[in-house]
């Protein structure tokens, strides 16, 4: 189950909003005798590419020998492809081992109790936690209609994200920008504020790291309330990746038609105490509502915020997973990574159910989960 894990992974940012599924197909001594895993959207899922790799091996006459390991459990509905729960069925593999059940509504154990009603022996929950880690953007948008945030910040030492007089080139080392720029492509969607595209106008696209074949960039979202933005900032115009502009009610930007003309759009989204209604806007993210022509639903949200947006999200609980940089600076006076939450007492901090920490060039990353696996 850990190699399936580990396959599933290869198709992270090219299949949603489909899950990353890996499967492993072993002999009877525990012998590998096929691999396969989701690789795009619309394509083969992973038991069909194992079952493939076996036969290309000369193995397909045994299959009713084998042990399909499988990271998500097989489908029974007919979507883009046929089920794989039939695809069991008609090569008589006898044992399947799941590491979590589909949350989609049209499987959601149907698969399994297919496979059962048909003599297949079934165990389930090899490595679950993992499993729903892996595929937490795909079963937070099934449970909640919403995408998985992920906040994403640098910070020195002394938690500051610039020093006093705004500079912040470069908080971080190579190998942190350049891990920012995998995580972009394992994505759907980038979202900044106002101020970051106004200070830096980012191109938030994917370019230290490879995109996989039919891969896109992902989707760029530009919180911008009064529609104020100036219109020449090359996310609106140079047509490198969709933008998304999200304005209040009411606002008329002037860059709306340029950014059309660039494959873009604008999204009206309700206020709430004259700021952005998050939430809002993470329902309609979640529905793709008012997307960019040819931009699906989000089902994972990478937040570059500054310090306003990421104190918006934490003290809203909109976010699920912080991927936070420590860099060995100090600078002392400067702004700091998050502003006032109103919280008095340590107890009420906001605590985290998991938590790694690991070295990325000479800067320290701390991944932690606010929410259990769902």
């Amino acid at each position: 189950m850990d190699r399936a894990l580990a396959l599933a992974t290869r198709g992270a940012g090219a299949v949603s909003p489909n899950p990353l599924v890996g499967a492993v197909l072993l002999g009877p001594d525990g012998e590998t005798w096929g691999e396969g895993w989701h690789g795009r959207y619309g394509g083969p899922h992973a038991e069909v590419w194992a079952v493939r790799d076996a036969e290309r091996h000369g193995l397909g006459g045994r299959l009713r020998e084998a042990t399909l390991v499988v990271t998500l459990e097989p489908c029974s509905h007919h979507g883009k492809t046929p089920p794989c729960a039939d695809l069991v069925l008609d090569k008589h593999i006898p044992r399947v081992v799941v590491a979590q059940e589909d949350p989609f509504p049209e499987v959601a154990g149907r698969g399994i109790q297919r496979l059962r009603e048909n003599g297949v022996e079934v165990t389930v929950g090899v490595r679950g936690h993992e499993a729903r880690r892996l595929n937490e953007a795909f079963r937070t948008h099934v449970h909640t209609g919403r995408p998985l945030v992920a906040l994403k910040t640098a910070a020195t030492l002394d938690g500051r994200v610039a020093t006093r007089t705004g500079d912040s080139h470069w908080v971080t080392g190579p190998d942190a920008r350049a891990l920012v720029h995998r995580w972009r492509a394992e994505m759907d969607a980038v979202l900044v504020g106002s101020g970051t595209a106004r200070a830096d106008d980012p191109a938030l696209t994917v370019r230290d790291a490879p995109l996989k074949r039919g891969q896109t960039q992902p989707l760029r979202v530009v919180l911008d309330r009064a529609g104020a933005l100036p219109p020449g900032l090359g996310l609106f115009t140079d047509g490198a990746a969709p933008t998304l502009a999200v304005v209040a009610d009411g606002a008329a930007p002037a860059y709306a038609d340029a950014l059309a003309e660039a494959g873009g759009a604008v999204l009206r989204v309700p206020t709430h105490d004259r700021h952005l209604d998050l939430g809002a806007l993470l329902d309609r993210l979640g529905a793709g509502e008012g997307m960019p022509e040819g931009v699906r639903p989000t089902q994972s949200l990478l937040v570059e915020a500054g310090p306003g947006l990421a104190t918006a999200l934490l003290a809203q609980d909109l976010v699920d997973r912080v991927l936070w940089f420590v860099a060995p600076k100090i600078v002392g006076e400067g702004t700091p990574a998050v502003a006032d939450l109103r919280l008095r007492k340590m107890a009420d901090a906001l605590a985290f159910v998991e938590a790694t920490w690991e070295t990325v060039g000479h800067d320290v990353l701390f991944r932690g989960a606010l929410r259990a696996a769902v």
